[in-house]
């Protein structure tokens, strides 16, 4: 049986609550001592105001009720510009129209921060020079970045909607999710790095595809290489061309003359030995120089790590390297070139543990952190003034140093998957060289 209305069950329950009375009232006056119009116009009154009040009732009950589906209803269609009026707070009525009204409020607050910071995450990418996919999970793009766009060299209504076959991203759906990949695009080609990722929106999975073109960061990156060292190279050849062509000049106008000098013989021999001096320390800078280019691939062999800092730490005969025992550890790793590390470090340190104190020390330590095996060089010198150029080839603030000791050793740890750090020491004067190399 089809249950009535709401509001026809109010209706009904108004009209019994009330039938009682209304029929006490009708049998008391049709009993009474009433003349029959006078009974007849009473009971229609009654009836009358019986049937309009329960009519008022339904009302006041009903028509809260269709206010609140109505701002629900907006609610669910997103308009949060619609308030339902509750003039008091102290009844239960007027309370469910304040929160309606403050979910209202609420609702629209959120809503505009969403749409804010979707604007500003849209903008963000937009202005990024990587290009940027969305995939639903059918694989169709859902949104494109400018800089997507200008990849595949089409328009948006060419990219929305398309396929990733359709649009030649295939091969970037396969192999690992972050990788570097050669790519030919119409709008681009060269080095790219790939990132792929999931998310759900709407409930619903999808991708996001981000490339990034590795190619310009990479000839950034050679370009100031090749600038670093043509201002190093020209810097030293011309701390020894410029006396050597001085010189020269000097000895070729002086040997011209006619009668020549008395004393033209020594200063020929002088010149010389100054051409020879700046021409052998310019050959000296070529030589290390390329060593440091040359660093050959490392040879990898079982290295343990406590004979190897006791061989470094004896070969020091200016001072005693102090030594702390650690943990037993094997490494993999290019001895040879190890051990030329380790020696460029202990150096250094002794060096400037005798430059602030002819008594100082040096103390090498080494633990294991996870994966990896550190060492730390420590000394009692005077520290590092500055550590901005301290791995820049060639540069040194030692007298008669190369200044590619450091540079070399970082070299060194990078190719054995390391790391080597150089800071002051907390507990007091002095620097601590730290290197980090991966076990096994």
């Amino acid at each position: 049986m089809k249950q009535p209305r709401h509001e026809t069950r109010i209706y009904l329950l108004t009209l019994a609550s009330g039938a009682p009375a209304v029929g006490l009232a009708l049998v008391l006056l049709w009993t009474g001592e009433f003349a029959t119009a006078t009974a007849s116009l009473l009971s229609g009154l009654i009836l009358l105001l019986w049937l309009t009040l329960a009519h008022a009732v339904r009302e006041r009950v009903v028509r809260p009720l269709q206010t609140a589906a109505n701002l629900l209803s907006a609610l669910r269609e997103e308009d949060f510009s619609l308030r339902a009026r509750s003039p008091r707070r102290d009844d239960a009525l007027g309370e469910l129209m304040h929160e309606a009204n403050t979910l209202s409020r609420t609702l629209r607050d959120q809503r505009l921060g969403a749409q804010e910071a979707s604007a500003l995450v849209r903008t963000v990418i937009n202005e990024l020079d990587a290009a940027v996919f969305t995939f639903d999970e059918h694989g169709r793009v859902q949104f494109a970045n400018p800089a997507a766009e200008r990849l595949l060299a089409r328009t948006p209504e060419q990219v929305l909607g398309r396929g990733v076959s359709e649009l030649g991203l295939g091969d970037l759906f396969t192999g690992a999710p972050i990788r570097t990949h050669s790519v030919n695009f119409p709008g681009g080609s060269g080095k790219y790095g790939i990132r792929r990722s999931a998310f759900r929106q709407n409930g619903r999975p999808h991708q996001m595809l981000v490339l990034t073109d590795l190619s310009r960061a990479l000839r950034d990156e050679e370009r100031e290489a090749w600038q670093r060292i043509v201002r190093v190279i020209g810097h030293e050849m011309n701390n020894s061309l410029a006396p050597i062509k001085s010189i020269a000049g000097t000895m070729i106008t002086m040997v011209a003359k006619s009668p020549r000098p008395e004393d033209w013989e020594a200063d020929l021999q002088s010149g010389l030995g100054i051409i020879a001096t700046r021409a052998g320390s310019l050959s000296r800078f070529m030589e290390a120089y390329s060593r440091l280019a040359r660093l050959p691939a490392p040879k990898r062999e079982p290295v343990r790590v406590a004979d190897w800092i006791q061989h470094v730490a004896g070969l020091e005969t200016r001072l005693k390297v102090e030594t702390l025992p650690g943990p037993e550890v094997t490494l993999r790793a290019d001895g040879d070139q190890l051990d030329q590390l380790l020696i460029n470090l202990v150096r250094n340190a002794c060096d400037a543990a005798l430059e602030s104190n002819p008594n100082g020390g040096v103390l090498i330590r080494w633990d294991c952190l996870g994966e990896f095996v550190e060492l730390s060089v420590q000394d009692d010198g005077p520290g590092l003034a500055s550590s901005a150029n301290l791995f820049v080839p060639f540069f040194t603030t030692k007298p008669g140093g190369s200044g590619i000791g450091l540079a070399l050793s970082r070299q060194i740890a990078d190719a054995h998957g390391g790391s080597l750090t150089l800071e002051n020491r907390t507990d007091r004067s002095g620097c601590v060289a730290r290197l980090r190399l991966p076990i096994g």
